[in-house]
């Protein structure tokens, strides 16, 4: 083994149209040891998920400019890609439960900082 091997890390699609609270998330999934894929609406994370076979979580906001909103984007994941787990968060949205794609969790924003990082690792592990 090379000393240059980085131990694989979980894989989180970020899918955020608002920068600030994009990077803020990243920074925060990163520090929790993840690495993430950023994407500014649904569109560009469909492309990343075609692209990337090691991607483990969508972690989507509902609503973003394009033809796709984050339920489109989480049911067409959940429908595709049945292995990756499933993270949806809104301002304005306050889904039940059964407006969710199966086995999707809702965050409510504003979150903590730290609130995306716990509920992927009870995802995970």
């Amino acid at each position: 083994m090379d000393g240059h091997a980085i131990p694989s890390r979980p894989v989180v699609l970020l899918v955020e149209d608002e920068l600030f609270v994009r990077m803020a998330t990243a920074d925060a999934l990163t520090d929790a040891g993840f690495e993430v894929i950023e994407t500014a609406n649904a569109q560009a994370a469909h492309e990343a998920l075609k692209d990337r076979t090691d991607i483990r979580i969508l972690f989507t906001d509902v609503q973003m400019p394009g033809s796709m909103n984050g339920l489109e984007l989480a049911s067409l994941v959940r429908r595709e890609w049945p292995h990756i787990a499933v993270v949806i968060t809104s301002g304005h949205l306050h889904p039940e439960s059964g407006h969710l794609p199966e086995e999707a969790v809702f965050i409510a924003k504003p979150y903590s900082e730290q609130a995306p990082a716990k509920v992927i690792q009870s995802l995970l592990f």
